[in-house]
């Protein structure tokens, strides 16, 4: 039996952030929603995944980043406000909730769990319907939020400052990783970039002074992607991550028993796509976390299996696969050599040899041309793509995706 506590807390809370300082709640709803199971499991969710076995600082979760991100929304609406466009207090109450929630959907270790335990359901969608029941305990109070968020509001630019390529979200989490991995080159100045938004015909424009603070903002995310998001060792950890969860998957549904909490062993047990997420499934996943994942590598790794002990232990004791990574893809022969050399070695077979040798790629697009444009204001009140008024001669090539190959193997033993 749960006790009840009396609903008497101060809501006007402050968090200290180490990025901007103090972090004001803006209303009691909010407050109510950070207060909320859903949002609170956003502590035991880590923002960068396996990056702290590159970057032992990056510890930061998600709950961080939602609270930066609200903060950044209440700077933004200031500015505009100021600046004279119309936001109504629904509308601005409605930024703040679309933002606080929009990785509220994020499963352990960020974006493990899309391609493993669950079958091609990503964040966005699992955020969405945490929405729709947050929606149903708040009296429907959520219903604009969730407009926005989905980019189905009539006022556009709304919508941009949740979701585009200059949103609140990067703007954050760009500062935020930068700060917590000691990457530098990642540091932006989010206060200038939102100081120098405006609106213009309904959509986000950034004013002509504010270009090289938009120049340096895609840079610096050229420069984080390759350095952090895109590291090789925090890339092979992640892709050990998503093996461990399918060969648990595999092995669960042949019969096996693994040791893993309730809501870990109901996604092992089944096969769970978007039109299986009742609300059974919903209050299931929003048990599952980090430590759900970590607790049962830790007995895995004892496993009598093969190639989830050994899998387990390679994550456990960061004693990770090799990996290349090439401009060209990887030809199929080198890929087999490997793959002879471990079944011949372990004697095991080709399937379980593939859950050590394996090939990827990866792929870097700073900026796209088409869709969600950044758009710069001109001193003579015209609208361009920043890519046509900056005179930084590489930003162009920014907009063209880079794609690399790579191929994980084993060092010299398991």
């Amino acid at each position: 039996m749960k006790i009840k506590r009396l609903n008497t807390k101060n809501k006007l809370k402050i968090f200290n952030d180490p990025i901007y300082g103090f972090i004001t709640i803006p209303n009691s709803q909010v407050f109510d929603l950070i207060e909320h199971k859903y949002f609170q499991r956003l502590r035991r969710i880590s923002q960068m995944g396996m990056s702290y076995l590159v970057y032992p600082g990056a510890h930061h979760t998600r709950f961080h980043h939602a609270l930066g991100s609200m903060h950044l929304m209440q700077r933004a609406v200031q500015v505009l406000r100021f600046k004279g466009i119309a936001i109504s207090n629904e509308e601005e109450n409605a930024l703040y909730i679309g933002i606080l929630l929009h990785d509220i959907g994020h499963g352990p270790f960020s974006h493990a769990m899309e391609h493993s335990i669950v079958e091609d359901v990503n964040h966005e969608q699992i955020s969405l319907l945490f929405m729709e029941s947050l929606n149903k305990n708040f009296n429907g109070s959520l219903t604009l939020a969730m407009n926005i968020f989905r980019g189905k509001y009539s006022r556009k630019f709304m919508c941009q400052l949740i979701s585009s390529q200059l949103d609140m979200d990067r703007a954050d989490y760009l500062k935020r990783d930068s700060f917590y991995t000691g990457v530098a080159e990642g540091n932006i100045n989010s206060e200038r970039l939102i100081s120098m938004l405006n609106v213009v015909d309904d959509e986000l424009v950034v004013e002509e002074k504010g270009i090289y603070s938009v120049e340096k903002f895609l840079l610096a995310r050229r420069m984080m992607y390759w350095q952090v998001y895109l590291h090789k060792t925090g890339l092979v950890a992640e892709q050990l991550l998503i093996r461990v969860l399918k060969r648990a998957k595999d092995l669960t549904q042949k019969g096996i028993v693994l040791n893993a909490s309730e809501a870990l062993t109901f996604f092992l047990n089944n096969r769970i796509t978007i039109d299986e997420f009742n609300e059974n499934t919903l209050e299931l996943f929003s048990k599952l976390d980090d430590y759900d994942i970590i607790s049962a590598m830790k007995e895995w790794q004892y496993h009598d299996d093969f190639v989830l002990s050994n899998l387990c232990d390679m994550i456990i004791n960061r004693d990770l696969l090799k990996i290349r990574i090439k401009n060209k893809k990887i030809k199929p022969e080198t890929l087999n050599k490997h793959i002879s050399k471990l079944t011949d070695k372990y004697s095991i077979s080709v399937d379980e040899a593939s859950y050590f040798v394996f090939t990827g790629e990866i792929s870097n697009q700073v900026y796209q041309e088409k869709g969600s444009n950044i758009n710069i204001l001109t001193r003579e009140g015209k609208v361009k793509d920043v890519t046509t008024v900056s005179d930084q001669l590489n930003l162009k090539a920014l907009s063209k995706p880079v794609v690399k190959y790579f191929m994980c193997y084993p060092k010299d033993k398991l």
